[in-house]
């Protein structure tokens, strides 16, 4: 059974976040990568696995080696999610600060 993953479970972990940070600046092959980290290369490989199956990672083969590049467009669903977020707090707080200069405004009225 195949697990449906998104980017949020992608960015939910720093050693992930670190990896797309890494691979960002440019492409690196998997030894590269698993050489920063002071984790085993099998926890590192599946780190990488998690983020291909979110779609942040692509890996192609070149000669013998399996290089990682970052596929970054996928991380406008946080962005836009975090936008909405943002929109409804702002939304609530305005509702919250009119609600309370209503009652400040009658409350110096029955004074």
């Amino acid at each position: 059974m195949k697990i449906r993953r998104d980017v949020f479970q992608a960015i939910a972990d720093p050693t992930r976040r670190e990896i797309i940070e890494k691979i960002a600046q440019g492409a690196m092959n998997l030894n590269a990568i698993a050489e920063t980290f002071n984790s085993s290369r099998q926890a590192i490989s599946k780190h990488i696995q998690i983020l291909t199956e979110c779609g942040l990672v692509v890996i192609t083969q070149r000669g013998r080696e399996r290089y990682c590049e970052a596929q970054l467009d996928k991380l406008n669903e946080v962005s836009d999610w975090v936008e909405q977020s943002r929109k409804q707090w702002i939304n609530k707080f305005e509702k919250l600060d009119n609600y309370l200069n209503e009652i400040k405004t009658k409350d110096h009225e029955t004074k």
